[in-house]
């Protein structure tokens, strides 16, 4: 279930508020256990029928996709699957060096390392910029 109708323009504070009160909550009653692929495979198909100039799914991941048998391979193919959706990942959490290979083997420019959260709206602004660029 979406957070956000995508038909739901113009939010103002307080609904903007309760979008992200919800995102948290969700993260909450997460199974453990790994849904990326399908998660992102999911959100592509989804966003792919609306409506727009332009199709954007931003993952956040942790990296952990070897914990969960998830190869950079199976990932860059959902990530490239509908030429009209433009999916990046940003990586905020690894075991190691773990992003950072997975950045290397991921389709470049779509994939990026944040550690420090702080810098995550810089980092999504950067995707925007570039993607519309292209």
């Amino acid at each position: 279930t979406p957070f956000l109708n995508a038909s739901k323009k113009n939010l103002n504070d307080r609904e903007r508020l309760a979008v992200l009160m919800r995102m948290q909550t969700h993260t909450q009653m997460c199974m453990s256990g790994d849904s990326t692929v399908d998660a992102t495979e999911n959100s592509v198909k989804e966003i792919a029928k609306e409506e727009a100039d332009d199709h954007f799914v931003i993952v956040l991941s942790d990296a952990n996709f070897s914990r969960y048998g998830i190869q950079a391979s199976a990932f860059s193919k959902v990530m490239t699957k509908d030429p009209k959706v433009n999916v990046f990942i940003i990586f905020i959490g690894s075991l190691g060096d773990q992003a950072v290979r997975l950045v290397q083997q991921l389709p470049s420019g779509r994939a990026f390392v944040c550690m420090d959260t702080s810098t995550l709206p810089q980092v999504i602004q950067s995707i925007f910029t570039t993607a519309i660029l292209q």
